[in-house]
């Protein structure tokens, strides 16, 4: 028993570091005052980091990639959470419908998606294009895939039909029993995808370079303008990207802990 605890600890200890070494380099180049023909920096600096976080620009950029996947994901939830929930209970039947309309964002590509948005919202009663409201419908799209199977596997993971009768037994309506029997038992299902929609969301740039632009510039989209800048310059932008997306993991973990505790 030993030896083979052994041997898995070896093997995660090896995963581990395949999935961070490429990270662990490219922090080591961003913070490199020059770094070509040897095998570590020759110097370190965080000047780049400084240049970063002083340009307006970028800022504007990561506030801009904060909103539109905040709001996206909000009102995902909003719409979905009832919606999956109202069908898997009281509509069984439509669950197929409701699959079908969860893949198609697999099955289009995100170009084609992009392009067909254009010309769909250039012209017309809803000129958005190139705003913020159409990233607002086309990550609805990227995000439902993830949000529903996650909710809808809550759902039946803790057969929802047993307690929605069990809570009409003790006298709970259809909208008491939805808000303090199956939400609560749903919340961890909904933080996790909640966190990897948001990620997601955060990191999209195909939709983003081609329904806004400049016009909305986010995160993905400055990091796209810069490349042809100092690879310094644009691994610290990278670094950077996956600092904020770690803080802000771990405050909803964090803050989800704290509601259970205290619920506890």
């Amino acid at each position: 028993m030993k030896k083979n605890n052994y041997i898995h600890y070896v093997i995660i200890v090896f995963i581990l570091i395949f999935l961070f070494l490429p990270l662990l380099a490219t922090f080591l180049y961003s913070i490199a005052t020059q770094w070509d023909t040897t095998v570590l920096p020759k110097g370190f600096t965080f000047a780049w980091y400084i240049k970063l976080f002083s340009d307006m620009r970028f800022l504007k950029a990561l506030e801009r990639s904060l909103i539109v996947s905040s709001l996206t994901l909000i009102i995902s939830l909003l719409v979905l959470i009832p919606t999956i929930f109202i069908i898997t209970v009281y509509f069984p039947k439509l669950e197929k419908v409701l699959k079908i309309f969860t893949i198609i964002p697999f099955a289009i590509p995100g170009v084609i998606s992009a392009v067909g948005l254009i010309k769909l919202y250039s012209n017309g009663p809803l000129p958005i294009a190139g705003t913020m409201w159409i990233l607002l419908g086309a990550y609805f799209i990227v995000s439902l895939p993830f949000l529903y199977q996650s909710i809808y596997n809550g759902l039946k993971g803790m057969n929802a039909n047993i307690l929605i009768d069990a809570a009409n037994l003790l006298g709970a309506n259809g909208v008491k029993s939805f808000f303090y029997v199956i939400l609560p038992n749903m919340k961890k299902g909904i933080i996790v995808s909640a966190l990897l929609s948001f990620s997601i969301l955060f990191g999209e740039f195909v939709l983003a370079n081609i329904l806004a632009g400049g016009n909305y510039e986010t995160v993905q989209v400055y990091l796209f303008s810069k490349q042809g800048e100092s690879g310094h310059f644009t691994s610290a932008i990278v670094i950077s990207y996956f600092i904020i997306i770690l803080i802000l993991s771990v405050i909803i973990i964090k803050y989800s802990k704290s509601i259970n505790n205290s619920k506890e």
